[in-house]
């Protein structure tokens, strides 16, 4: 194995100079990297999936802070002009009471000073107009349950910023792998062309052939059919071209047709960064989903203790100042102030408040037996992935041998064929290895590109802003 691997630079040379792989350095690696950087950094700024989620983390932290108003205290003012007429009522005896009395200081006196037919009073309930304009103030002073709301508030927020954040990285793996589609389909396209000028030239050196009286007709019709198919191959590449470009544009909210930079190749494939152990402990302590799980049973214990909060009693103050009177008027005189403790206790309510601690307690065992799980998904996760890259790089190597073979006897058959010293099939047979070799080498370079950026995500190893901004 560490035979091999010490091969591949050398194998990389070899491609480079038979126009397989671009001619690459190190300055121009740089420059690859810093093309696929700006593209990412375009996604994260226009995506629209992105936006969605940016939006349902805004709302998660105003929702947050109107429960953070609840500590605070409220100030309403309220204004009342009624008008009313029937009603309940009741009599005074006024004239009763009085009359007799007025009637016996007369005869004291001797002379009618004082009424004696003062009518009884008949009182409404309902004033027939009244006002009323105060302000009330009401200021919390014991409220378990504004408390652990606001705290599974803030659990909430978290989950929703955690699983923006997250798919951030999951978006960087999207373009990265989108972007490698397009490159390879490039590649495809371009060996697809090579191919077809190559048998085009096959075919022209067979009607030569034939007319010099060194082939059969049957020759042509095989290379016409041979360029046929290879120009059929074209078309099918040529639209993953154009499928691939228009999916990268998609993610990065441009126009689909809009023309994609090609950056050039890193020189060699790398090992991965990280070995598997490294890889697993990041990942445990560096992924997201991980912390969306935590989150959630933070917040399931909160909501058990919201809801034992409703065994408890809620204290408030309650201050009340304004006019009130038969008129509309706002003096001294019809001025008035109330303050209140207002005490607020539920005890009994149909034994809801026990079936919504038990949800919440249910709610926070399933949380704690995903979150076990979870992690030991995530280990397999990163166990397969960083397999993935080792293996991708092996191939590399394999195809890249299987390349420099395949063209090398191309090489030989095709100049033993343009001689008239080989039969057709010899030169189809080796025309098709050839080109079998180089499109596996294409596949080969872009799938462990492909599984680089997965490791990459796994492990959150690709640096992404996060914890509230981009």
């Amino acid at each position: 194995m560490r035979k091999r691997n010490q091969a591949i630079p050398a194998a990389f040379t070899i491609l480079v100079l038979i126009g397989i792989l671009p001619s690459l350095g190190t300055a121009r690696a740089s420059a690859g990297e810093t093309v696929l950087d700006a593209y990412i950094l375009e996604a994260l700024e226009k995506n629209l999936a992105l936006r969605q989620q940016d939006f349902s983390y805004e709302k998660s932290v105003a929702e947050l802070n109107e429960a953070r108003g609840l500590f605070l205290p409220s100030l309403d003012i309220q204004g009342r002009y009624t008008r009313a007429e029937g009603g309940r009522s009741f009599e005074f005896p006024v004239g009763d009471i009085v009359n007799p009395i007025h009637d016996a200081l007369n005869d004291l006196i001797g002379e009618p000073r004082f009424p004696t037919d003062v009518p009884n009073e008949n009182i409404s309930f309902l004033r027939e107009k009244e006002h009323e304009t105060k302000l009330e103030v009401i200021q919390p002073i014991f409220q378990p349950a504004v408390y652990y709301n606001y705290r599974l508030r803030a659990n909430l927020t978290d989950i929703d910023r955690a699983a923006r954040d997250q798919f951030k990285h999951d978006l960087v793996k999207e373009v990265k792998r989108a972007y490698f589609d397009y490159l390879r389909a490039v590649k495809l396209v371009e060996l697809a062309e090579r191919t077809q000028d190559l048998l085009e030239e096959n075919l022209r050196v067979s009607r030569s052939l034939v007319e010099n009286g060194k082939a059969t007709r049957d020759v042509v019709y095989r290379a016409q059919s041979e360029l046929s198919k290879i120009q059929q191959s074209r078309a099918g590449a040529e639209k993953g071209r154009y499928l691939t470009a228009a999916y990268f544009n998609f993610l990065l909210d441009r126009d689909l047709d809009r023309p994609i930079e090609i950056a050039p190749l890193p020189s060699e494939p790398e090992d991965p960064p990280l070995t598997l152990s490294q890889a697993v402990g990041r990942a445990l302590r560096n992924r997201l989903e991980i912390v969306q799980v935590e989150k959630g049973v933070e917040a399931a214990g909160n909501a058990a203790k919201l809801a034992r909060a409703d065994y408890l009693p809620g204290l408030s103050f309650a201050f009340d100042y304004g006019f009130q009177g038969e008129e509309i008027r706002i003096s001294d005189r019809d001025d008035f102030w109330t303050a209140s403790l207002v005490l607020q206790w539920n005890l009994f309510d149909g034994l809801r408040k026990e079936s919504r601690v038990k949800q919440a307690t249910m709610e926070r065992s399933r949380l704690s037996t995903r979150l076990e799980e979870l992690k030991t998904t995530i280990e397999l996760q990163v166990r397969d992935a960083h397999r993935s890259l080792v293996v991708a790089k092996q191939n590399i190597g394999t195809s890249t041998d299987a390349v420099i073979s395949a063209s090398r006897s191309f090489e030989i058959v095709n100049r033993k064929f343009q001689e008239g010293m080989a039969a057709q099939v010899e030169f189809i047979d080796a025309r098709t290895a050839m080109t079998r070799s180089e499109i596996n080498q294409v596949i080969a370079i872009y799938d462990y590109l492909i599984s680089y950026a997965e490791f990459e995500r796994v492990t959150a190893l690709y640096p992404v802003q996060e914890d509230g901004g981009r």
